[in-house]
């Protein structure tokens, strides 16, 4: 990653609390820029639509208005040409969360609980590298 190049992010989690707490940490790397939030997953594919992020770090259990199935959600997200971050407040290992991710097509699953010491350094690699294939 060139110097000058920015990991651009789209935080994407209904909850407004971890939404401040996840920009307050992002803020605190010049290399990463939050490019825009989204509360719903509606809202995330806009977004990513209209932003292209590197990065969407994407929460599993948003609501939303539209019963959207992940595979159309991960086409959407890798059209936009963004790798996906998987969050959760569920152990990354648990079934549920993790199945949800890889149908997702998500790099990885973070635990939400352990977003100060994980958060940054896994944006900062996924950014970095080159995109999957759509």
């Amino acid at each position: 990653m060139e110097k000058s190049k920015h990991v651009g992010v789209l935080l994407a989690d209904d909850s407004a609390i971890i939404r401040k707490a996840v920009t307050r940490l992002l803020e605190s790397e010049p290399a990463i820029k939050l490019l825009a939030e989204a509360e719903t997953f509606s809202q995330t594919i806009q977004l990513a639509t209209a932003l292209k992020p590197d990065v969407v770090l994407l929460d599993l259990h948003m609501p939303d208005d539209h019963a959207f199935e992940p595979e159309f959600v991960k086409s959407q997200l890798a059209l936009a040409g963004s790798r996906i971050l998987a969050t959760s407040f569920s152990k990354p290992n648990a079934d549920d969360s993790r199945t949800l991710a890889e149908r997702l097509g998500a790099v990885t699953l973070l635990d939400k609980l352990e977003f100060g010491s994980v958060l940054i350094p896994t944006i900062l690699r996924v950014g970095a590298s080159p995109s999957n294939p759509a």
